[in-house]
């Protein structure tokens, strides 16, 4: 079976090629990749090349496929695994396999599997690891956000709480509780909204905070008070960068007790320390943006983590049964991440935005593996739409879900350019 994909030389050295997958063994599975969505940690790998942790020394000679955000179709199965798979079903992946204690992980690791590729062979311990995760949607692309999803599923189990004169740890933000998601208008973050709103176990009150007050504007068009306040919560988007006193405007809106849960979504010092300030007695501050810098730094008031039990968390990634919560809420419909998506491109495309992604503005890059166009942003369908009525349609249909991509988008995508 001949593959496209997109693999790892070494730094910043990408290549799509066209190349032979090896016949399948029995425990494996043959698949088709229909949609990944880029990931930072993508760039990181490419820019780190062989010295990153779950990058191999010999990519040089032995190329890696890259990207771990994918959704597709089995084509043919192992009889290791008959039983279990058929051809035809829709699947995703949880990258972290943990196989052994190894850190190998498709999208980094293997020459067989990867996301940016059309066909990819599933090597035994992703099915052995319970890895290879059935997804029964109707849109491809969710099931590729199933993987960022997840993340800020595992980021909301994480959070803990404790009971004076108990070491018990009660896990889950405090429902009914005061949560507040600081920067949280950037993708995840507008994933995270999305989450605390339709979860079974919600906060009674939700502060959402930024500087950018488009941005702001367009996460309340998505994301209402009025839906919020349906599911029992009281949903108050803030704009703190003209604000005297920030922190004392944020205590203010929990009757000045605090909060219980802080989510801090960007690696800047400042919103790390507005989080710490601005938690109540046992709150938990959830450290969720992952920094570049090794040695990222911010204060935080020991005396409070002593005497009115501040706790912190770091959360990276979400685990299998995040992954499966993630699917499970997507195929319900309670839970759509369009939000996340401001470009779609094709596997032309991803060689130069895995490199260039931090200078690309917006949230998540879909990549659609059989399609050949270039990155193209959402906001740009309408003026592109003037001279090519592929575009003219596809604004169209965006237009018509609020702006985001949809399964109707996919669809007109796939039956227009799939070659």
């Amino acid at each position: 079976m001949k593959t496209t994909a997109v693999r790892l030389y070494g730094v910043n050295d990408l290549r799509m090629e066209e190349f032979d997958l090896p016949e399948i063994k029995d425990d494996e599975i043959l698949a088709k990749v229909i949609t990944n969505s880029i990931c930072m940690s993508s760039h990181k790998a490419a820019e780190q090349g062989a010295a990153h942790k779950r990058v191999p020394a010999d990519i040089a000679e032995h190329p890696v496929i890259v990207g771990h955000e994918f959704c597709g179709e089995i084509v043919s199965v192992g009889s290791r695994w008959a039983d279990k798979f058929k051809a035809g079903d829709r699947f995703s992946i949880q990258p972290a396999l943990n196989y052994k204690g190894s850190l190998d992980a498709p999208g980094y690791s293997y020459r067989w599997i990867g996301g940016n590729a059309t066909y990819i062979v599933i090597p035994h311990e992703v099915m052995e690891m319970d890895c290879l995760l059935p997804y029964k949607g109707d849109a491809y692309f969710l099931g590729s956000l199933s993987e960022p999803v997840s993340c800020i599923v595992g980021t909301f189990h994480a959070m803990y709480h404790t009971r004076q004169g108990s070491y018990i740890h009660d896990m889950e933000i405090v429902e009914g509780g005061k949560m507040a998601i600081l920067a949280g208008v950037g993708p995840m973050g507008l994933g995270a909204i999305d989450y605390a709103i339709h979860n079974s176990r919600r906060p009674g009150l939700l502060v959402v905070t930024d500087i950018d007050q488009a941005r702001i504007d367009r996460a309340a068009s998505l994301f209402t008070v009025e839906d919020a306040k349906a599911h029992g919560v009281e949903l108050v988007y803030l704009n703190t960068g003209s604000m005297d006193d920030a922190n004392e405007q944020l205590i203010a809106l929990t009757g000045g007790t605090g909060f219980d849960d802080v989510m801090v979504m960007a690696p800047v010092r400042p919103v790390v320390e507005q989080g710490d300030a601005i938690l109540g007695k046992d709150g938990c501050l959830n450290f969720f943006a992952g920094p570049n810098r090794t040695d990222f730094y911010a204060q935080m008031n020991f005396y409070d983590v002593h005497y009115a039990a501040h706790h912190i968390v770091g959360t990276s990634g979400g685990n299998t049964a995040d992954m499966k919560e993630s699917l499970s809420m997507m195929e319900a419909g309670q839970l759509n991440p369009a939000s996340m998506i401001t470009h779609v491109g094709g596997l032309d495309a991803v060689a130069q935005t895995i490199i260039d992604l931090p200078a690309i503005p917006g949230g998540k890059k879909l990549i659609y593996t059989h399609i050949r166009m270039p990155l193209t942003a959402i906001d740009d369908f309408a003026a592109l739409g003037a001279e090519d009525p592929f575009f003219a349609e596809l604004a169209g249909i965006v237009a018509r879900h609020n702006g985001l991509w949809s399964k109707e988008a996919e669809d007109h995508l796939l039956s227009t350019k799939q070659a």
